[in-house]
């Protein structure tokens, strides 16, 4: 009697303890349910924001979407500082004197032998007058950020620091640099023509870049820096093309900037040209070459940092008061490239830099950028003084520079 009395007793315990077993279980898959919801909820919030509404759709051979969308309905104008701004719709100076359309046009007319670059979504349509082409953002864009809230931002310690030669620092961001500097005056601005390639990336979450970087303040948590170039980053757009980029930020990539129009800050008033949209042709190993040209300067009259595309497409402005150190000038200007090294099963990466080959290959083999200028306080471009390089392991990834009649200052950089 006294075991059935026990036997009893002991089911009850079971059943009772099964019974709060498969209570957790039904608490925990609830609030398992409520994460997925509240994170879908965040995401669809954030594409709200993002995709504005669309005079036009156009569908792009790559399968991107471009929306283009009314000038005034842009992501900058959510910036509470935008509200009442009045859109310029040119700068005041380019570069050696008055903005003029015609001029601008005509300085750089396509040399013999230089191909003309377009974007692939040219091909299945252009944006009305009065708006501007924006790549819509997908869901699945923001899933694959660790978090909306770092989606379209760089992450932290991502610039050059030529002056520090601490190892430690180098790896600590696995970021790694092959390129050409000026340091040591006041520079309202700079320019080049970039090399258009498709590097390989070994891990998703990896990238290969090539820009220039406009920068001011120190290296520390007060960094300004406007960046603009061509990127292949898997992570931001689920592909391995090659893109044009921008990305800024005031506080060396903490809490402001982002790249393209993916957060308030930069204004465009290009119906051409889409950010973060896929550059075509690219160039190809000992076969053509396509570069393109990229002028970034600070109008002296309204203070704003205007960016150029090419010789016509004068792109929009990044607004003065974005910026502590960058309102006034830039003191120091970087041109290169950049790759993440994750250090994939303890290895340096693969990924490459450039066209993947080192600079002494040298033409039609390695990656270029050509005249390289900066604009001076008068606003002239003018040939960069006493340019320094900067790479942390030349080993894997190397620049050597160089000056002629046709390319100006120019350097090869690059590798495996």
């Amino acid at each position: 009697m006294g075991d059935v009395h026990f036997s009893r007793e002991r089911a009850g315990k079971v059943v009772v303890l099964i019974f709060f077993w498969m209570l957790s279980l039904i608490s925990l898959s609830c609030a398992a349910r409520l994460s997925v919801l509240r994170q879908k909820l965040q995401v669809q919030n954030h594409l709200n924001r993002l995709n504005k509404p669309a005079v036009k759709t156009i569908q792009s051979p790559d399968g991107d979407i471009i929306d283009c969308v009314h000038l005034a309905r842009q992501p900058a104008f959510d910036h509470p500082f935008l509200k009442d701004h009045k859109i310029q719709m040119r700068p005041s100076y380019h570069p050696e004197g008055l903005f003029d359309e015609n001029k601008v046009s005509d300085t750089e007319k396509p040399k013999k032998g230089s191909n003309p670059i377009t974007q692939l979504w040219h091909m299945n349509g252009k944006c009305p007058e009065g708006t501007i082409p924006i790549r819509r953002t997908k869901e699945e864009d923001v899933l694959r950020a660790s978090s909306v809230k770092s989606y379209g931002r760089k992450k932290h310690r991502a610039t050059p620091q030529p002056r520090s030669a601490d190892p430690d620092l180098i790896n600590e961001s696995g970021h790694q640099h092959a390129i050409a500097y000026v340091e040591g005056d006041k520079y309202y601005g700079a320019k080049a023509t970039i090399n258009v390639w498709e590097p390989k990336i070994q891990q998703p979450n990896e990238f290969s870049l090539s820009q220039l970087w406009i920068l001011g303040g120190s290296f520390g948590e007060d960094l300004n820096s406007i960046e603009a170039g061509w990127q292949v980053s898997p992570d931001l757009y689920g592909d391995n093309n090659t893109r044009l980029f921008t990305y800024w930020t005031s506080d060396a990539y903490q809490a402001t900037g982002c790249y393209n129009l993916l957060c308030s800050g930069f204004i465009q008033i290009n119906s051409e040209i889409a950010m973060g949209a896929s550059i075509s042709p690219v160039s190809a190993y000992r076969n053509s070459q396509y570069d393109i040209s990229i002028l970034v300067w600070k109008d002296p009259k309204e203070g704003h940092w205007w960016m150029q595309f090419g010789n016509d497409y004068v792109l929009g402005y990044w607004p003065s008061f974005l910026f502590s150190y960058l309102a006034d000038s830039a003191s120091m200007i970087e041109w290169g490239g950049e790759v993440v090294n994750s250090e994939p099963d303890g290895h340096h990466t693969s990924t490459q830099m450039g066209s993947g080959r080192f600079p002494e290959e040298g033409f039609g083999k390695s990656s270029y950028f050509r005249n390289i200028q900066v604009v001076d306080d008068s606003n002239n471009l003018k040939a960069p003084k006493g340019l320094g390089t900067f790479t942390e392991q030349s080993n894997c990834y190397d620049v050597q520079t160089g000056s002629n009649g046709d390319w100006g200052h120019y350097f090869y950089y690059g590798g495996p």
